[in-house]
């Protein structure tokens, strides 16, 4: 689509920390070396980092750039708004955030079959339309977690809808969940092209279990973020894929293999069907440490945190990970605090059954001694 260079993205919900604030310095030294490298894709949305993402792409980016160069991505979340008439004072907030006049693409934020209800009630996509019509988007888009049908119906509904963002990794390729192979083709078939989201699926498909790891290392190519990147890179329609680079290192790494992108070849494609093979084997939690679901917890559980700890241990079997369960809920946030309520399930994107699994959490971390 229009100005977009090459087929790869800065996604900015994690971005370097410094502490509690985004560190400057770094994200402008990989927001250069992102565009020195002739890619100019940025997405952000107004709950990335507490809201730090969208102030620290003024700081990095927007006012360090001419506007021409670049394109920015930023999205309407349901958390913001009640009404219709809170939506255009937010849209304006985020244009002032980021410190430019439009948004080149404007995404209905995370929509599952409850969102699209709130929005449609909010009547969000028309207001969306009409903010191109005032030339203060470029594209109306939305992002996507749920099921396939839901993608079918928007799309049907609202064919004005320009692009779709979908979690798409091989991992979730087939996963009867997250279902990222029946939502593509719902794109294809509206002839709608797509943005990927999470292709190393929030880290795990770069942090392997040593037996996956071991399965790539035989191919003695890349790293493990190169063939799961290229993996969702090389199919029709995809128009780009985003990757959430915390650090410079990582950006560099991202460019060494999409500046001069080759799809998997047919090597590379059966060893990452192994890997996924280990991973559906090992029953990991596919927690993709988005923190939607810490959000409203009323106990502030940091639910992603206790996960990866609980997948640490299934992958390490060893004691390093009680310690730190210990270390990490001292002072108050433990699985068995939980409450039941639900708002966690709700806003999760994986469809997980997080109430469960932290039931699974405390009996591994919270034996009672004899």
């Amino acid at each position: 689509m229009d100005g977009i260079r090459k087929n790869f993205g800065f996604g900015c919900m994690r971005l370097p920390m410094a502490g509690e604030n985004v560190d400057i310095p770094q994200t402008c030294d990989m927001v250069d070396a992102f565009l020195e490298a002739g890619f100019n894709s940025f997405d952000t949305a107004h709950g990335y980092l507490q809201g730090k993402s969208e102030t620290a792409l003024r700081e990095a980016l927007t006012s360090r750039h001419p506007r021409e160069e670049y394109i920015l991505t930023n999205k309407l979340s349901g958390g913001f708004f009640k009404s219709q008439q809170e939506i255009r004072p937010l849209f304006e907030s985020q244009l002032a955030a980021c410190g430019v006049e439009y948004f080149d693409y404007y995404l209905m934020h995370a929509q599952n079959a409850r969102e699209f209800v709130k929005f449609k009630e909010c009547q969000a996509y028309e207001t969306a339309f009409q903010l191109k019509a005032e030339g203060k988007v470029r594209h109306v888009g939305i992002s996507f977690h749920d099921r396939a049908e839901l993608p079918e119906q928007i799309l049907t509904e609202y064919p004005q809808v320009e692009v779709v963002q979908i979690q798409f990794n091989y991992v979730d390729y087939d996963d009867l969940a997250v279902q990222s192979r029946r939502c593509y083709e719902v794109c294809v078939k509206h002839n709608k092209p797509v943005i990927v989201m999470e292709p190393v699926k929030g880290g795990n498909l770069v942090n392997l279990p040593e037996s996956a790891r071991a399965v790539l290392d035989e191919l003695h190519g890349g790293s493990p973020a190169s063939y799961a990147i290229r993996f969702a890179a090389g199919f029709p329609g995809i128009q780009m894929v985003l990757s959430g680079m915390s650090s410079l290192e990582q950006m560099r790494d991202n460019i060494s293999f999409m500046q001069d992108f080759h799809p998997l070849d047919e090597r590379e494609m059966a060893a990452v069907n192994r890997v996924r093979e280990i991973f559906n084997a090992m029953n990991l939690i596919p927690c993709t440490a988005c923190r939607y679901c810490t959000d409203g917890c009323p106990k502030h559980i940091a639910i992603p945190d206790l996960f990866a700890m609980l997948n640490a241990k299934q992958i390490y079997h060893n004691w390093n990970t009680d310690y730190y369960y210990n270390v990490h809920t001292a002072h108050g946030g433990k699985a068995s605090e939980c409450i039941k309520c639900g708002k966690c399930e709700r806003a999760c994107p994986q469809h997980l059954e997080i109430r469960r699994l932290l039931e699974v959490v405390t009996a591994e971390f919270e034996k009672k001694e004899a």
